[in-house]
């Protein structure tokens, strides 16, 4: 089935390898982002891949970007099977010299984001025959670094707001997965991790390849949470 696919932070990195490797399959998307000629771009990409794409420009820190996003894939493709919240925003400070408002950036738009788009798609989701929902975290969800305390807060907010999501829509049948890996060649983690060359990071499509895993294994197992780590990391630290 042609699935109807939202994506946060498609244009570029982690979001833009997940939309290449699902145009594959001829699904339609619904790209968000903050830049308008990236996502543009994207958007022919997919269409030469045998998919259908749309684009909507949004600061996922507003409260009404998810008004903006669900409405505007109903507009469009008249149903939402798969919501993936993959934006997010990382930018290292100590504690001490975390400014107030990079801190309530952070918590806008790695976890209040998901959530409010989360409540404004579920309505919509419940009528899917193959309802998903994949909440992108990171390693950083379930330990903590030095200079990433907003970050780490953040991501910890998502992965505790996943598991508690999972519950509630599990009787209406919607799949929840929460996908939290380390070190993922990305600008963010290039801001974030200066220390980490890029021979020794995931590539974003290894991510994408198991978000494609996710939305194809429709049988009777159910796969909660995901961690990966580069080969290089300590196993099981």
């Amino acid at each position: 089935m042609r699935k109807v696919i939202i994506i946060t932070g498609a244009g570029k990195g982690l979001g833009k390898a997940i939309t290449l490797r699902l145009a594959k399959s001829e699904n339609k998307f619904l790209l968000v982002g903050r830049n308008e000629e990236e996502l543009s771009q994207l958007c022919e990409e997919v269409k030469e891949l045998g998919s259908e794409a749309n684009y909507v420009t949004v600061d996922l820190a507003r409260v009404d970007s998810a008004n903006t996003i669900v409405n505007r894939c109903i507009d469009y493709y008249s149903r939402i099977d798969v919501l993936i919240n993959n934006a997010g925003v990382a930018n290292p400070f100590s504690i001490e010299n975390t400014p107030v408002e990079q801190w309530d950036l952070m918590m806008s738009v790695n976890a209040r984001a998901p959530f409010l788009l989360c409540k404004k798609a579920i309505p919509y989701l419940r009528n899917s025959e193959e309802p998903t929902i994949i909440n992108i975290s990171s390693v950083v969800g379930r330990k903590g670094y030095i200079n990433q305390a907003a970050y780490t807060a953040s991501k910890h907010a998502l992965s505790g707001f996943t598991k508690a999501l999972a519950k509630e829509v599990h009787s209406m049948g919607i799949r929840v997965h929460l996908i939290s890996p380390g070190g993922v060649a990305t600008e963010t983690l290039a801001k974030t991790r200066p220390d980490l060359t890029n021979s020794g990071l995931m590539q974003p499509d290894e991510i994408a390849q198991v978000i494609e895993f996710l939305l194809n294994m429709r049988g009777n197992a159910m796969i909660d949470e995901i961690n990966l780590r580069r080969i290089g990391s300590v196993p099981f630290d």
